[in-house]
């Protein structure tokens, strides 16, 4: 891949991606010679997102907040239990998922996570397959195809995603499920 970009009518073309994407994109030859592609941290996939505090109880929103709230360590919500953290990003497309919610479960005092995946019902051994294998040991997760929005409700205990530590930030918790969801969509794709 070349570190000179191309100029297109006075412009380079210029991408920006995180250390996972940039060596998916190496490995499968995606992008062409002639676009610079900038490493960015992690955390720059959640710079635009959309993200608030809501009230497990009733699903209201208790007050949007700016990503520098995702700097707050994930006991976070430990300490306040009634609340989910509901968090929108465009990056999440490329893990086909339109939103990812954090909790902790009121039960088992474990950290969930929330979220519809955007994979075909077909998919469903790739998916348990792939969770199984990853996932350590005494993991909880539910997986239930929709029919009517034609994704998969997934729920997924945090506590059981290699590299996941109870003195992380919230921000650090999402780039975990973030990297973890990747991980599925390639070797689903690599399935295939």
């Amino acid at each position: 891949m070349s570190n000179n970009a191309i100029k297109n009518n006075g412009e380079e073309k210029i991408i920006h991606l995180c250390k996972d994407e940039k060596e998916y994109a190496e490995q499968h030859s995606i992008i062409s010679d002639d676009i610079k592609v900038i490493l960015e941290e992690a955390s720059f996939r959640f710079k635009d997102a959309y993200i608030e505090r809501c009230d497990k109880e009733t699903d209201d929103t208790i007050t949007e907040v700016e990503l520098s709230f995702l700097n707050q360590p994930i006991t976070y919500l430990k300490n306040h239990q009634k609340e989910f953290i509901y968090l929108e990003s465009d990056w999440f497309d490329v893990i086909k998922v339109d939103s990812i919610s954090l909790e902790v479960d009121d039960v088992f005092g474990i950290y969930d996570c929330l979220l519809g995946l955007k994979l075909p019902k077909k998919a469903e051994s790739s998916i348990k397959s792939f969770l199984n294998g990853t996932l350590l040991e005494g993991a909880i997760f539910s997986l239930m195809f929709n029919q009517q929005d034609g994704l998969w409700d997934f729920n997924i205990s945090l506590n059981h995603i290699t590299g996941f530590r109870e003195d992380m930030s919230i921000m650090d918790a999402y780039t975990l499920i973030y990297e973890f969801l990747f991980s599925l969509i390639v070797a689903i794709e690599e399935e295939k």
